[in-house]
């Protein structure tokens, strides 16, 4: 705690995420992890988020507390299988929600985290209204990827993103960015921006897992065995091209028919990808599918893994992403192998922790990873290579003090500036 912050002892903070998830939920914890440790330090933090659980549809807010931590959800039904026009429509429900119950809140920082990059409308109104600093986190750069990916191509909505990019920038005191590119893209919209990356993190503690849980998970499954295993966890949407590993498996099946892969999470192209699997005779023999587990399931799973995978389509833009995969391989201790260029890549080059596999040619892609998955030498560099990062650069604790200093600086700012507008109106009369 620094010795800006108020005589209380600590900051009130809003902090603004559609799609906040806790451990026993399925998705990342950056948010989670970022403001359990806030309250930890001594600020209050109010979340404000939805609950998307399917079916589910009761009107008003209801308040939990995670680990000190003031949830306030409002069911928002969303899933990656709606029409565009039903995930706007989600966008904008919320926006106008959180914008409300924000501004009811009594707050010294208002923070808001994309994506989708509507969540700052509901920050600056409520920075507005508390007369408080506002800092934003950019998590993917919109509207860059949706144009590159070619998503988002009405030139009308195109210039409503990218105002909507402007207005969140332009009243930040700070942006956070979760990698080196979209701090870049961050500053190519609006030069001047302070911006600081702070990526995502490893949750050392969270994947530590005794040698006999992973032995015990290997056991109970018998397609497993001692058999070399390629995990992939997270979102099967359109960005991420998981029938690549799909594709590379039926090649690695005529190169070592012992190896299994494994893929665990949910999206819109899971059935597409379950099918594709089944189409060449490898779903339940060297594919197998999991749909959602809590994030308190995966360290096991990693433990298991022989690598952990991370994988987007061929696009350029996509090159700057910060998945929480990657970190999780990293403090899991896993080598992981990555098929797209950018910060990631260099890391893993510079590192020894994982492979960068060929983005088009699957069948490349295969023997490069069957070349190195019975190799226990490299395994074990790599393992260890993948620790160390884990450690030095991308701990949870270490990039923790980064982004709290950024929030005190901003709250700092905010004061000052309060004090020099009293000073002023006081000269006036």
């Amino acid at each position: 705690m620094t010795v800006e912050q108020e005589g209380d002892g600590g900051m009130r903070i809003v902090y603004i995420h559609q799609y906040y998830c806790n451990p026993g939920m399925t998705g990342g914890i950056r948010s989670y992890e970022q403001a359990r440790r806030l309250v930890a330090r001594g600020h209050t933090v109010h979340v404000i988020t939805t609950d998307i659980t399917p079916g589910k549809r009761a009107l008003g807010w209801r308040q939990t507390d995670d680990d000190g931590v003031q949830v306030h959800w409002f069911s928002v039904p969303y899933s990656n299988n709606m029409s565009f026009a039903r995930r706007l429509r989600a966008f904008a429900e919320f926006m106008a929600l959180a914008a409300a119950k924000a501004a009811s809140l009594k707050a010294d920082l208002v923070f808001a985290t994309s994506t989708p990059l509507t969540v700052a409308v509901p920050g600056v109104i409520a920075a507005k209204v508390r007369r408080v600093p506002f800092v934003f986190e950019v998590r993917d750069l919109w509207p860059e990827v949706p144009i590159e990916m070619g998503a988002l191509r009405n030139p009308v909505l195109r210039g409503l993103a990218g105002a909507l990019a402007n207005l969140a920038y332009r009243s930040a005191a700070e942006v956070v960015a979760l990698s080196p590119g979209m701090a870049a893209g961050v500053t190519a919209r609006r030069p001047g921006t302070r911006t600081t990356v702070i990526p995502n993190a490893a949750d050392l503690d969270l994947f530590e897992v005794q040698p006999e849980a992973v032995l015990r998970f290997r056991d109970e499954h018998r397609w497993l065995g001692d058999r070399p295993l390629i995990v992939y966890t997270g979102a099967l949407g359109a960005v991420n091209g998981v029938d690549y590993l799909v594709r590379a498996a039926l090649r690695l099946r005529d190169l070592d028919p012992d190896v299994q892969v494994l893929i665990v999470g949910h999206g819109k192209e899971w059935e597409d990808t379950r099918q594709l699997a089944a189409g060449h005779g490898l779903l339940d023999s060297t594919v197998h599918m999991w749909e959602k587990v809590p994030k308190s399931d995966l360290p096991v799973i990693l433990g298991a893994a022989t690598m952990s995978t991370s994988f987007v389509r061929p696009i350029r833009a996509l090159w700057e992403n910060s998945a929480n995969k990657f970190f999780d391989a990293l403090a899991a201790s896993r080598p992981i192998a990555i098929n797209y260029g950018g910060w990631q890549s260099d890391l893993l080059r510079e590192s020894g922790a994982g492979l960068v596999l060929d983005p088009y040619d699957t069948d490349a892609a295969a023997e490069l990873l069957s070349g190195h998955l019975r190799d226990e030498l490299w395994l074990k560099r790599a393992r260890e290579a993948a620790h160390r990062l884990a450690v030095e650069q991308f701990s949870r604790d270490l990039l923790f003090e980064r982004f709290e200093a950024v929030l005190n600086r901003a709250a700092a700012t905010g004061r000052r500036g309060r004090a020099a507008a009293r000073a002023a109106l006081s000269e006036q009369s």
